[in-house]
């Protein structure tokens, strides 16, 4: 339905992911009003034409991120994106050294800040499913990299492939 764009949305706004619905509009209403075609007259100019691109852009960002349900796909899509992204890593965590809870179903992990790294049962049992890519080698590892829930560390959670993968049910 919406896909995550290079621009990220929020700053087209100049709005941030944690403002409310009504910070937002407010955001929109004000960039709006600034870059309407119809306040820049008949002129055509390259003036002109970039505050009309701009307009549209607004208008674009304030359509997904205005509707509850675009606005969350757009926020998963965005993270699902920042994760694939090359994270400096703080170190290699693996798996058999992370804590399992079997309540919550998740591997933890404390970080240095106080918080906590989190790998959920499912996300181990996706990526060891996971077929390699083209420009992957299959390898003996399999891992992903998981950001602190508390301050901006990452670690690559790994284990190996074809040893017995501790998710318990």
């Amino acid at each position: 339905m919406c896909e995550v764009s290079e621009k990220d949305l929020y700053a087209v706004l100049g709005a941030s992911p944690s403002d409310s619905v009504q910070q937002l509009r407010h955001r929109y209403q004000q960039l709006a009003r600034q870059y309407h075609p119809d306040r820049l007259g008949g002129a055509c100019s390259s003036e002109t034409e970039s505050a009309v691109k701009k307009f549209l852009e607004v208008d674009a960002a304030w359509r997904i991120l205005s509707d509850q349900d675009t606005r969350r796909e757009y926020d998963l899509q965005k993270r699902a994106q920042e994760l694939k992204q090359d994270w400096p890593v703080d170190s290699v965590v693996h798996l058999e050294d992370m804590t399992w809870d079997q309540d919550e179903r998740v591997y933890t992990y404390s970080c240095r800040c106080g918080g906590r790294f989190d790998v959920s049962a499912e996300e181990v049992e996706e990526e060891t499913e996971r077929k390699p890519q083209d420009d992957e080698r299959e390898e003996m590892h399999r891992g992903v990299v998981v950001c602190c829930d508390t301050c901006s560390l990452s670690v690559h959670v790994t284990w190996l492939l074809h040893s017995e993968t501790r998710v318990l049910r």
